[in-house]
């Protein structure tokens, strides 16, 4: 699959389900493991001077607000305008941005913090490389990454799901080790990694790895 193949399709799935994909994944204060970690990620980042922080993958950017209600200021990007459109018609107060984590909008060394949270999911894993180089580039000094994905070592194609039928949508389970191994490549220091085997909301093990930039 090409990368514009790969980014057609994603995107076209999430114009299906923008409307109806807030209904089904649950916010953020529901979980209280993922708002540890995400209010972890906070603290880091305001410890170390706070700055710009960019939620690349937002969709309809629930987890932008919250990390917006955590004291950060954070802005959000997705590859999808129905997405964006949800979350800005939701959260008015916050900026989102069309944008692909291939190809990031931003300028070097802009940001204090970058959080993928679910966003690496859709990206075949040859591409990994070069978003993990993306996330380093737009990452200053210092600054700090939180990835969220699924755990496994195989790709899952979906036709349904949020609600809507007959839509294509490749998701890819990762092993945390690989994970952590493409972002110490791109030039990261791994501080956290962590493997939830058990969620409420999905069968799926999930994978969180906690990265900092060298200052």
């Amino acid at each position: 699959m090409t990368d514009d193949q790969f980014l057609t399709t994603t995107r076209a799935t999430y114009a299906i389900v923008a409307e109806s994909y807030g209904k089904v994944v649950p916010p953020v204060d529901e979980d209280p493991q993922d708002r540890a970690l995400l209010t972890a990620f906070a603290d880091l980042v305001r410890a170390h001077g706070g700055g710009p922080v960019a939620d690349l993958g937002c969709g309809t950017g629930r987890v932008t607000a919250y990390l917006a209600a955590a004291g950060l200021d954070v802005s959000g990007v997705d590859l999808s305008p129905e997405m964006l459109a949800v979350a800005r018609r939701d959260h008015p107060g916050l900026r989102f941005s069309q944008g692909s984590l291939l190809d990031l909008d931003l300028p070097d060394g802009g940001l204090a913090g970058a959080l993928a949270w679910y966003s690496i999911i859709h990206t075949p894993p040859e591409r990994l490389p070069v978003v993990c180089a993306e996330l380093f580039r737009v990452l200053r000094p210092g600054g700090h990454l939180q990835l969220g994905f699924h755990v496994g070592d195989r790709r899952h194609h979906r036709t349904e799901g949020y609600g809507h039928q007959g839509f294509e949508l490749d998701i890819y389970w990762l092993p945390v080790e690989r994970v952590c191994a493409l972002v110490t490549e791109a030039g990261f220091e791994v501080l956290t990694q962590v493997l939830r085997v058990r969620n409420p909301d999905t069968r799926v093990p999930q994978g969180r790895v906690l990265a900092r930039k060298p200052a």
